[in-house]
């Protein structure tokens, strides 16, 4: 509990920085030798974070990089329980197009951050990444993951792949996924493709590009019935705030009634017959459809008073863009907010973060 908070405190997003010689270290031959010559192991997120003079505070603040000692100094001057670690330069692993070689990254990828982070402290959970490029392999490497490394799902790229996240290319993956009874995560970052490609400021790309990979995925994850295909499988989309859920069912509510394409009856999905936000507010009762938030977010009281508070999980994304200061003050002022109930914040901050990422498994 934060002591100073008075609080439990869970972070469902937090963030490692890749050490690309220890992660190169795990790849086997000819991959290896090939990555210590380029001395990089994933494709750039985007042209748009290195083609423009913009740095986030890290940068700007002349910060060290952050590694497992500075995550725990981190959790424990906030008060945070524990974390859950997502990636930072291999949220574009979606952008390798070498099958094998996405295979290669993301097992050694994933080798690291078990030995570096999950075994180093309990404080540490680990999300894996997989090589969704080929199916069949990725629905491997998850179940090496949770059951072999500790993992406690894995995280899917909103950008990048060659089709969105409802195709049954990838439906092998959520079936492992059912079987085990892990979590999946779908995360921004790459912010390409997306119609911005040309935008000389970078501030609305990185506002608009993060919620829009999470709104075309989860709307093609839902209407091609993901959830109803798999239903043990839940799904949290991160990084893209709480507005864009609220974009999402105004959107679909106006069209399902208008659009409705036609789906035989063995199919699964949203039916002609069901209103897509009831059908959008049942599976967030029954603890499969999660959102990552922050703190200050402006929409987030009437969010809650739309579908309740169990679909939100505090994200601190630390070491991202924010600082052991500035992470205090936004938790402080979200406890000291009145629009929102004591229950609402419990379940926010920690109630919701242990019913998703289910510990223990």
């Amino acid at each position: 509990m934060s002591a100073n908070l008075g609080t439990r405190i869970i972070d469902g997003d937090g963030h490692i920085i890749e050490d690309n010689k220890g992660i190169i270290d795990h790849m086997d031959s000819p991959y290896r030798d090939i990555a210590a010559r380029k001395g990089v192991v994933f494709p750039p997120l985007d042209h748009l974070h290195s083609g423009r003079a913009v740095e986030t505070p890290p940068q700007r603040d002349q910060r060290a990089p952050v590694g497992p000692k500075g995550w725990l100094e981190f959790l424990d001057d906030v008060g945070i329980d524990w974390t859950v670690l997502y990636p930072t330069v291999a949220l574009a692993y979606g952008k390798i197009v070498s099958l094998d070689y996405a295979v290669a990254s993301s097992k050694a990828y994933n080798d690291w951050l078990s030995e570096t982070y999950v075994n180093y402290n309990p404080c540490f959970k680990g999300m894996a990444i997989l090589p969704m490029q080929d199916p069949q392999e990725a629905a491997k490497e998850l179940r090496r993951a949770v059951t072999e490394l500790g993992m406690l799902g894995a995280m899917m790229p909103s950008n990048g792949l060659a089709h969105p996240l409802g195709s049954k290319a990838y439906w092998p993956v959520y079936q492992e996924a059912n079987r085990l009874g892990c979590c999946l995560a779908v995360h921004g970052g790459a912010h390409d493709r997306f119609g911005m490609d040309h935008m000389n400021m970078y501030v609305p790309v990185h506002a608009l590009g993060h919620p829009w990979g999470l709104t075309i995925n989860c709307a093609d994850i839902l209407y091609n019935g993901i959830f109803d295909r798999f239903p043990k499988v839940r799904i949290a989309f991160l990084e893209g705030g709480v507005a864009w859920l609220l974009l999402l069912l105004e959107r679909l509510h106006a069209s399902h009634e208008t659009h409705f394409q036609h789906i035989p009856p063995s199919e699964f999905g949203i039916r002609e017959e069901d209103e897509p936000s009831g059908y959008i507010k049942k599976l967030i009762n029954d603890d499969r459809f999660y959102l990552g938030i922050e703190t200050e977010e402006l929409t987030l009281p009437f969010a809650i008073k739309l579908v309740g508070n169990k679909p939100f999980l505090y994200s601190s994304d630390f070491p991202h863009e924010v600082s052991h200061e500035s992470c205090k003050h936004d938790l402080g002022e979200l406890m000291e907010s009145n629009e929102i109930t004591a229950e609402d914040k419990a379940g926010m901050l920690w109630r919701n973060a242990e019913t998703f990422y289910k510990l223990p498994l």
